[in-house]
């Protein structure tokens, strides 16, 4: 039997440390996420079913997406260890210029819809951080506007390319105009992926006030509330589109688009050409071939072809077929720091993140991207010191294997 006693005030004020209060009921939310899959519950819950689902859908029966998140979480890492990893160093070179991390922020369309301070506050965050940012064709705040509001912003530039090939070169010349860096290509949109859950909500842009959306709008106020009160939707590319995004992606795009097109896209454009949405080791030589300075492995996030190919598996043969000197980026399923480390690992130059920091957008706004971007780069530089690798150049094969 142990003897008991009553504590004494002087034994219990050292336990007694009640955490402060904080009145702030963004800052308390985002403060309660801890991982990227906790800001995407934050902003599920906060946003109307349409654009969370639009956010947070993929193609079809979404396969492609969870596959690749399968792969992301069934890798397995093989840390070394006894290697002094007392500082941590997470800066890489993307396109000949520092990134003060290994990943940067993607392009994602109608930004401002998920969460009415939209790219300027996705800029924002890449600027404070250090990372790039890629301002999407069917952004909903102009080119000039991203660039007045981050001015020292390593901004990038994602083209579709449109029927109207005029149309194209306009966007180019004023993002070249406004001191965009690189310009993104993405080759993977011939026609628009099935979004079922799209179909499903009867999703459009700009959301309509129907019997169900305006139901929605009650459990929903704060969102509908800064829909309705803020600038409304425009985009970077057209003034406005009545419909759904399939029928603004076969309307507006390309569909005879060939890698004979890289040439005009070249000639048009001076700066960096990234080519996104190569999915196969042949297509990846032949578009650095034809003149692109970088390539993303990317599946558009799992929303266009489903049962497309997972990029992260295609990471280790696209870097053994094109070599060390290629830039090779990927993308798709990314929820974790761990997830950027294990790509670089297998071969990639850096991540490019969606839904990840849309998931903080849609939680808090600009400080919800804020706590995303912290999230990743704790996870990142956590991931690095116990796999032993102090520098991004340390990680290599070694230390990951894909499932």
């Amino acid at each position: 039997m142990s003897d008991r006693q009553l504590p004494k005030w002087s034994e219990l004020r050292p336990l007694l440390r009640p955490k402060r209060f904080e009145l702030d009921p963004r800052r308390r939310r985002l403060d309660s996420a801890l991982t990227i899959a906790d800001l995407r519950e934050v902003a599920r819950r906060r946003t109307p079913r349409s654009v969370f689902d639009y956010t947070d859908g993929a193609a079809e029966q979404e396969l492609s997406l969870r596959r690749a998140r399968a792969t992301f979480a069934g890798l397995e890492f093989r840390p070394s260890v006894l290697r002094d990893v007392g500082d941590i160093d997470t800066t890489t070179t993307v396109l000949g210029a520092p990134s003060a991390l290994p990943f940067g922020f993607g392009p994602t369309g109608f930004t401002r819809m998920m969460q009415h301070e939209g790219e300027v506050a996705v800029a924002r965050v890449a600027e404070r951080v250090g990372i790039p940012y890629g301002l999407s064709t069917l952004g909903t705040t102009s080119i000039e506007a991203v660039a007045a509001a981050a001015p020292n912003a390593r901004r990038w530039f994602q083209l579709y390319v449109w029927r109207d090939h005029g149309a194209a070169e306009d966007l180019m010349r004023r993002a070249e105009a406004a001191g965009y860096e690189a310009l993104i290509l993405t080759v993977d949109v011939p026609v628009a992926g099935a979004r079922l859950r799209d179909t499903r909500n009867g999703f459009s842009i700009p959301p309509a006030l129907s019997a169900r959306t305006v139901l929605d709008g009650a459990r929903h106020p704060s969102w509908w509330l800064n829909f309705l009160t803020t600038e409304p939707l425009r985009f970077a590319s057209l003034d406005r589109w009545d419909g759904t995004v399939a029928e603004m992606m076969n309307a507006l795009f390309d569909p005879t688009m060939t890698l004979r097109d890289l040439e005009w896209v070249r000639a048009t454009w001076r700066g960096p050409l990234i080519v996104k949405g190569v999915q196969t080791v042949d297509d990846a030589r032949l578009v650095l071939a034809a003149g692109a300075d970088a390539i993303v492995l990317s599946n558009h996030g799992g929303r266009q072809l489903d049962r497309a190919p997972v990029p992260v598996r295609l990471l280790p043969d696209v870097r053994e077929a094109v070599g060390d000197g290629a830039e090779v980026l990927v993308d798709t399923g990314v929820m974790a720091g761990s997830d950027v480390v294990a790509a670089v690992a297998l071969g990639a130059t850096a991540v490019l993140v969606g839904r990840a920091y849309l998931y903080g957008l849609m939680a808090g706004g600009e400080q919800g991207v804020q706590r995303a971007a912290d999230i990743l780069t704790a996870e990142v530089r956590r991931t690095m010191a116990l796999l032993g690798a102090p520098r991004i150049a340390d990680l290599g094969l070694q230390h990951v294997r894909l499932p």
